[in-house]
């Protein structure tokens, strides 16, 4: 008895790259390295959520399109220009010896052209497309990262964060400029909140990589001042954090669903701070890292969800600002 078989098709191989083909797709991928993309996705959901909550109504769905590319074009721009500048430290630290510049796939005139026209074209959408306000205040944010932290403050003080952090504090008041044309109370207290987010965060990553600070000549808290001042900061920062997160909410610009949300929120966050205080363990200052980044996040959200059940009295004390054309 002869036993029949089966022969199972292989499914379709995917067709080889050529070489031209390889080096594309590379250089493509080192492009969008050079904008951090990750570190951009959080910016941008500081950026949204202050759209929903300036006008009566929701934003028109090409403003939107036009203020999320603005921005990010921006902090793209902002972000090769940095690389640009530190591109002789790069290679020192692990964590970014793989970048394009450090790793010689790309040289340093390819990133400092792709930085400015990045910058350039942010200007023109946001001028063009939003209004100018918006324009503006995107602009100072990339000239703020590049010049005063980056090229100013990042080799010489261990306040570069803390200073610096304005430059990345500057989303919300671009995503509310983009609907109502104005600065007002609100935004500004979106910014110190991000002003003041931005030390713990960034110094908790920095007394993980304390070592390639230290090799790399950056003087960041932890490498000048010590461990234990770095974390009595970061618990300062934190309870600093958590006053402005709530201000808002006696100012009567936001309701009691955010301010429910935002004490859960800060209760972690400052939870997590006195642990590194009270018992300093690499694992404490690594679950604050992750937990920051995602708090940030859910508290911008938490925003927008109030104003689902929550609008601001007319009589509400408040600052306008706009601009004089």
């Amino acid at each position: 008895m002869i036993k029949s078989t089966t022969v199972k098709e292989s499914a379709p191989s995917e067709p080889e790259l050529t070489r031209e083909q390889a080096l594309v797709r590379l250089a493509i991928g080192d492009y969008i390295m050079l904008t951090k993309p990750r570190i951009i996705l959080l910016l941008l959901v500081t950026t949204f959520v202050p759209m929903f909550l300036a006008g009566p109504t929701a934003p028109d769905g090409w403003l939107i399109l036009w203020t999320m590319v603005g921005g990010f074009l921006a902090a793209g721009g902002a972000n090769a220009l940095n690389q640009f500048v530190d591109r002789d430290i790069d290679h020192v630290m692990v964590r970014t010896r793989r970048r394009p510049l450090p790793s010689g796939r790309m040289k340093p005139a390819q990133v400092l052209i792709f930085g400015v026209l990045l910058g350039a074209l942010s200007f023109w959408v946001l001028w063009w497309k939003v209004n100018p306000l918006s324009a503006l205040i995107a602009l100072f944010g990339l000239l703020f990262y590049v010049f005063v932290y980056t090229l100013l403050l990042k080799r010489s003080s261990t306040q570069n964060i803390v200073v610096g952090g304005l430059a990345g504090a500057v989303p919300p008041l671009v995503g509310w400029a983009a609907v109502a044309n104005e600065i007002s109370l609100l935004p500004l207290l979106m910014v110190m909140i991000v002003f003041y987010w931005t030390p713990p965060h960034f110094w908790a990553l920095a007394l993980m990589r304390q070592k390639e600070y230290r090799a790399a000549g950056v003087p960041m808290l932890p490498v000048i001042a010590g461990e234990r001042e770095t974390h009595r900061q970061i618990l300062l920062y934190s309870i600093l954090l958590f006053l402005i997160s709530v201000l808002p909410v006696f100012l009567q610009l936001l309701g009691p669903v955010y301010l429910v949300l935002a004490l859960i929120l800060n209760g972690i966050f400052l939870g997590q701070a006195v642990d590194i205080w009270r018992k300093p363990t690499n694992a404490a200052v690594w679950r604050l890292y992750k937990y920051s980044l995602l708090y940030l996040a859910l508290l911008f959200l938490a925003m927008g969800v109030d104003r689902l059940f929550f609008v601001p009295p007319t009589n509400v004390v408040n600052f306008v600002w706009r601009l004089p054309f």
